[in-house]
């Protein structure tokens, strides 16, 4: 018996609409949507076929340090280098390409780190 599901990974954020255009391209087949909780605070969401969604809530904090959680994701139609192209063109940072990993870690427009492994 399953005791819970995930619904969303929230992310702490400047920019939550630049963050949930960004991302809602990364994955591919997201929808985005606008709320506003009962205190006036806007979020952003993307919501996918499969999968929790991805909430976007703003913060006046900036990021300290590196991210205590992260996404992992793995190309459906190209290949590890292509994907890593795509996601920089749309304004994804390459942080470190280790020689002796599977994995190709970058950041998004405001600096979540995330990685980028081959596709399985």
């Amino acid at each position: 018996m399953t005791a819970a599901r995930i619904l969303a990974v929230a992310v702490d954020c400047h920019q939550p609409d630049l963050l949930a255009e960004f991302w809602a391209a990364a994955i591919g087949n997201g929808k985005t949507r606008t709320w506003t909780d009962s205190h006036g605070t806007v979020y952003r969401q993307v919501d996918f076929e499969d999968g929790p969604a991805l909430l976007f809530q703003p913060v006046p904090e900036d990021k300290a340090g590196k991210n205590r959680l992260h996404l992992d994701l793995a190309p459906v139609e190209r290949d590890q280098r292509a994907e890593v192209e795509r996601l920089v063109m749309l304004g994804a940072k390459v942080l470190d390409d280790p020689a002796d990993d599977p994995w190709v870690v970058l950041a998004d427009p405001e600096g979540n780190e995330f990685c980028v492994l081959p596709p399985r």
